[in-house]
């Protein structure tokens, strides 16, 4: 194997709401919307929205979801 390729910058696992957010080319605001319309069940579950992390799998499954155009280039991916 390359060793080169092994030494790159390791991928981020973890992204804050306003890291997703502009991870995924929207606004807070769009991103808490596009959970409440996908994922939330009640506004209740939002409350924790701020806190919580997102791993790069989640924001996949939110680009997919909201129909996002481009492919996503989350930090540290790129190789």
């Amino acid at each position: 194997m390359n060793e080169a390729l092994l030494a790159g910058k390791p991928a981020k696992t973890q992204y804050s709401e306003s890291e997703a957010a502009k991870e995924l080319g929207v606004t807070v605001e769009q991103l808490r919307t596009l959970i409440r319309s996908h994922i939330a069940e009640s506004d209740e579950d939002l409350t924790n929205v701020p806190i919580t992390s997102f791993h790069p799998s989640d924001l996949l499954l939110l680009k997919l979801l909201s129909g996002l155009n481009g492919s996503p280039t989350l930090q540290g991916s790129e190789a």
